[in-house]
């Protein structure tokens, strides 16, 4: 049993049941933000710096932010398709995982995208000094984004359903995994752009990929049951294999020999061979010595 069963025997009561409606909800209400124009959604997002002077409230409310905004029909369009995707997939990996661990690998997700939020935070200041923290706190909320918890969802779609067929803006049918490696392209694009830019702060940028990523990691080592790699099922399973390959009749090997007369099928193909149950022992006979034999006490 994997260390998340052992857990959800224990918690699993507590899971919150269709956490992606929940999910898509959020999105929504931060589109329909992003709609007003009036820049109320820079003071959604996580910035570490402004939630240490006092606007706590980004600490949830940056899971309001969608992973694409804007405003116009075409744009709309592509949100609705965005929610109805993220929605159904979503919801097959929770009927799949079950709620507890689907719970674990969304909301453990999010914590992590948090954790290293702040942790970046503190890292700047002892970098550039505490007069560049508000900065840093900008960069971090612009890194940190709903586009990782999103990423999360599709990966692990993709790695629990790499064979099923979707069809991309419900015209050209394509296979998950597909998808996923085409992701995993543009996910190493935007890390060696970062690298390549020059900008003091695109470290922060790497860090929210790779602890995107690292929460994905996370959840399937947990989720594994590596009791069958451990050492002593190792051995087990190579002394399990020796002994089936000196039981092996080898080509040109007697796989049958009687205890009296030795002879095999090898001399005799139409010979038939017996175990016989009075003798004390596993000894086996020919059709002659079958029933002529002295019994072995």
């Amino acid at each position: 049993m994997s260390f998340l069963q052992k857990m959800e025997r224990k918690f699993g009561r507590y899971a919150i049941r269709g956490l992606t409606r929940y999910i898509v909800i959020l999105f929504g209400i931060g589109y329909v933000f992003s709609l007003m124009n009036t820049g109320i959604t820079e003071y959604l997002t996580l910035n570490v710096d402004a939630i240490f002077h006092g606007q706590v409230w980004r600490i949830i409310t940056w899971l309001c932010i969608p992973p694409s905004g804007g405003s116009g029909l075409l744009n709309g369009l592509f949100f609705i398709i965005m929610l109805v995707f993220y929605y159904s997939i979503g919801n097959t990996l929770e009927r799949t995982w079950g709620s507890f661990q689907y719970n674990v690998y969304i909301l453990g997700g999010m914590l992590v995208t948090l954790i290293t939020g702040f942790l970046c935070y503190f890292v700047g200041l002892l970098l550039y000094g505490s007069a560049v923290g508000p900065y840093v706190g900008m960069a971090i909320g612009y890194a940190f984004t709903t586009y990782y918890v999103c990423m999360s969802i599709f990966l692990g779609f993709a790695i629990t359903y790499p064979d099923m067929q979707v069809m991309l803006y419900f015209v050209i049918p394509i296979k998950i995994k597909w998808m996923a490696y085409v992701y995993g392209a543009f996910i190493l694009y935007d890390i060696v752009t970062y690298v390549r830019s020059g900008n003091p702060f695109a470290w922060i940028y790497i860090v929210a990929i790779v602890a995107s990523l690292l929460n994905f990691l996370i959840f399937f080592l947990l989720s594994r049951n590596f009791k069958r790699v451990s050492p002593k099922e190792l051995k087990r399973k190579q002394e399990f294999k020796k002994a089936v390959n000196a039981n092996t009749v080898k080509a040109g090997q007697a796989r049958h020999r009687c205890a009296v007369c030795g002879r095999t099928e090898l001399d005799d193909p139409t010979l038939e061979f017996r175990y016989c149950s009075k003798c004390n022992g596993n000894y086996e006979y020919c059709q002659d010595h079958l029933f002529t034999h002295e019994h072995v006490k």
